[in-house]
């Protein structure tokens, strides 16, 4: 599979990357004495960037071909959360078209082909078509961002993602003025996703946002993970990360985006739409019928009977997105 990436040299260096260690443990302790004598309140901007630079970059993984992404300068976009280990998010994934046990998708996915891809943009737009990987790739420079990622089940993770803003790919393609949502459609093929046809849903996967939610510059379009394209047990080639909505928000190998005027019906919503509505904002004050949303556990870090961590509403992106939902009644509209 041909990679595009945007040209080395205007990839801005990150901090660890030319500074020593034994300098960011000086500065550490600089900003301590600062902070003790009131002076660091006027740092936290400093301070936050050094806390970025003691998490990455990290080893890459090694498994799969680079694909690099710049710093990103979208509010929110970076978590100072302890990565997840990569054999953990490679490892532990809900993606049912290879299987509903959580190691069925890293031990099954190796049949998807990825190459060639094209995701069709149909629709309320003026510009529909068939875009070809390698256009998509090239389309926006590549970015990495840092995310929470939440599952409806109680578990978390915190993923460095590669992609880019999925709204420099929807002003390209210039939505109608009666363009209201957007629809994402995963591949459904039989022949490559062996359980693709069995009855836990409706195939193609189906998802859905409001195009104000897709407009927002923290809804990525994924293409890498960990500084590397996408495992297939992940989403490859192309997915969506919605990161203050619930994990299955998030569409996985997508193969068209539909322009539309009406609420989409999505997958999980048409199976149990009591248990997972249309928006499926990360709420802790809103419970999962059959389960409390208050709090999670994070994967590879916090063991089977130790204490979960307390839940934050929008996933901790709040700050970015609560004005979205301004008015709404988010117990209705869940």
């Amino acid at each position: 599979m041909l990679i595009h990436t945007r040209d080395p040299s205007l990839a801005t260096p990150l901090p660890s990357e030319i500074t020593p260690p034994e300098v960011y443990a000086g500065r550490r302790r600089w900003l301590q004495q600062l902070a003790l004598t009131g002076a660091g309140t006027t740092l936290g901007a400093w301070a936050a960037r050094d806390a970025l630079a003691q998490q990455a970059p990290y080893a890459k993984p090694g498994k799969l071909a680079t694909l690099a992404g710049g710093r990103s300068a979208v509010a929110g976009a970076v978590s100072m959360d302890k990565l997840t280990e990569y054999k953990d998010a490679a490892g532990y994934n809900n993606f049912y078209e290879f299987g509903t046990d959580k190691a069925d998708p890293a031990r099954n996915a190796h049949t998807l082909k990825t190459s060639p891809w094209a995701v069709e943009i149909d629709g309320l737009v003026k510009k529909p078509g068939k875009l070809a990987l390698e256009d998509l790739l090239k389309l926006s420079p590549m970015e990495e961002r840092i995310y929470r990622l939440r599952c409806v089940e109680g578990w978390s993770m915190v993923i460095p993602w590669v992609g880019y803003s999925l709204a420099d790919l929807i002003r390209r393609v210039e939505p109608l003025g009666s363009a209201k949502y957007v629809e994402f459609h995963t591949l459904a093929d039989p022949k490559t996703m062996p359980f693709v046809g069995s009855r836990v849903l409706d195939w193609p996967y189906v998802e859905g946002l409001r195009l104000d939610e897709a407009m927002h510059p923290l809804t990525l379009l994924a293409f890498g993970m960990y500084g590397e394209v996408l495992p297939n047990q992940n989403g490859a080639p192309v997915r969506l990360v919605v990161p203050w909505k619930y994990g299955f928000k998030s569409a996985k190998s997508l193969v068209r985006i539909r322009f539309t005027d009406k609420e989409p019906g999505t997958a999980w919503n048409k199976a149990a739409a009591n248990e997972y509505g249309f928006y499926s904002n990360v709420n802790p004050e809103v419970d999962h019928p059959r389960w409390s949303q208050a709090t999670e556990r994070r994967i590879g870090e916090d063991g089977l009977f130790a204490k979960k961590r307390k839940t934050l509403k929008f996933n901790g992106y709040e700050a970015q997105v609560a004005s979205l939902y301004a008015g709404m009644d988010l117990k209705k509209f869940y």
